[in-house]
């Protein structure tokens, strides 16, 4: 490809024109123009496009800037202890509706489960006296 082609690519992909008309205009594989739109990071898909950082631009507890990747979410946490803090301050805004409520095989209290309707036991000492019974 000349420079002249090359600009023109460069120019029509950033105008949004497809691998396909580009080729039907310049006259030049398609294949080539995929290549060289790889090459010069104008390919199609998310990928290329221009990485938005989210509404949080430092740490939601302690303020700090954060350093957002390209790849992923963008973060809202410096550090996991800064995440575990922020979600142990604010437990409540947390919506947990998975709570089960369910009687234990061991001791025969009623015990609450988050997540897990088929769990017997309400601890892992109530586990283990049950276990030791029933070998006896």
């Amino acid at each position: 490809m000349t420079l002249t082609e090359k600009e023109k690519v460069h120019q029509m992909r950033l105008d949004g024109m497809s691998y396909s008309k580009i080729s039907t205009y310049i006259g030049i594989s398609e294949n080539t123009i995929k290549s060289f739109c790889r090459r010069m990071k104008l390919g199609a898909g998310q990928k290329n496009k221009p990485r938005t950082i989210g509404k949080y631009s430092g740490c939601k507890q302690c303020g700090k800037p954060l350093n957002h990747g390209t790849k992923g979410q963008p973060k809202k946490f410096c550090s996991d202890e800064c995440r575990r803090l922020w979600w142990k301050s604010n437990d409540s805004q947390l919506i947990k509706k998975a709570y089960y409520t369910l009687t234990c095989a061991g001791c025969g209290m009623e015990f609450e489960s988050y997540g897990n309707k088929n769990r017997k036991f309400c601890c892992h000492a109530c586990y283990i006296n049950y276990k030791k019974l029933s070998i006896i």
